[in-house]
C-alpha cells in the first residue's frame, strides 16, 4: 500500500510537467542559482499551434524534439518573436549539436540574441556553460518596439570548416568549427522572465 501511495504521488508530480510540452517535445528547466537574479514564480508553459511554438518562461529552459537532429553540413533556422521582454537582459535562440539533453551529461551549443541588441554563442557541458563567442552588439538584432515586441530570424549555417551565425539575413560572425560539436539534436532555448514564440524551426 505504501509503495502504491508513493507511486501515485510520483505520477501526480510528473504528469503536470509532461502535459506542459507538445507531443514529441521535451524540455529541461535550467533554474537560476543566483540570489541577485532569481527566477519568477509559476510554471513554464510550452505549447504548439500549427508550426508555431510558444514559450512562457518564469525559469530558463531548453526545448527539443528527439526527432530533430542534424549532422555534417546543414542550416537550422527559426524566427523568434519576443512577446514580453524582461526587466533586464535575457537571451533566447537556437540550440544545436545536442546530446544527452535529459541527463547529467548534457551537451549542446546555443546561438542567442537579447532585447538589448546583443548576441552570443555558448556551449553547455553538464551543468557548466562557457563562452564560444562572447556577447557582441549588432545592428542586425532587432530591439523591442513601442509595443515591447521584436522579431529576429536566426540561422546557424554549418559548413565543412566554419559556422556562420546569421541574424535577419546578416552574417554577424563566421567562426571555425574547431571546438564546437555540431552533430546532434537541435531545438531552442529561452531564458527566464521571457515570453517568446518561434515559427519555422527547421533544418535544410
Amino acid at each position: 500500500m505504501k509503495r502504491l501511495l508513493i507511486a501515485a504521488i510520483a505520477l501526480l508530480t510528473i504528469a503536470p510537467l509532461l502535459a506542459q510540452a507538445p507531443k514529441g517535445w521535451k524540455m529541461r528547466v535550467d533554474r537560476s542559482t543566483s540570489a541577485s537574479d532569481p527566477d519568477a514564480p509559476g510554471a513554464i508553459k510550452f505549447t504548439q499551434a500549427g508550426s508555431t511554438l510558444h514559450a512562457v518562461n518564469p525559469q530558463a529552459a531548453v526545448y527539443w524534439n528527439p526527432a530533430n537532429a542534424a549532422s555534417g553540413t546543414y542550416t537550422i533556422k527559426g524566427t523568434f518573436t519576443l512577446l514580453k521582454p524582461s526587466g533586464h537582459t535575457n537571451y533566447y535562440g537556437l540550440v544545436f549539436g545536442g546530446s544527452g539533453l535529459d541527463g547529467a551529461a548534457q551537451t549542446y551549443t546555443y546561438f542567442l540574441v537579447a532585447q538589448d541588441g546583443t548576441w552570443l554563442v555558448k556551449k553547455r557541458e553538464g551543468e557548466v556553460a562557457s563562452d564560444v563567442i562572447a556577447k557582441k552588439a549588432s545592428d542586425a538584432v532587432k530591439k523591442p518596439g513601442a509595443d515591447g515586441k521584436s522579431v529576429n530570424a536566426l540561422e546557424v549555417r554549418v559548413g565543412p570548416d566554419k559556422i556562420d551565425y546569421v541574424v535577419n539575413g546578416t552574417v554577424v560572425q563566421s567562426a571555425p568549427k574547431t571546438g564546437v560539436k555540431t552533430d546532434g539534436i537541435y531545438g531552442i532555448r529561452v531564458n527566464h522572465m521571457l515570453e517568446v514564440s518561434v515559427d519555422g524551426l527547421a533544418k535544410s
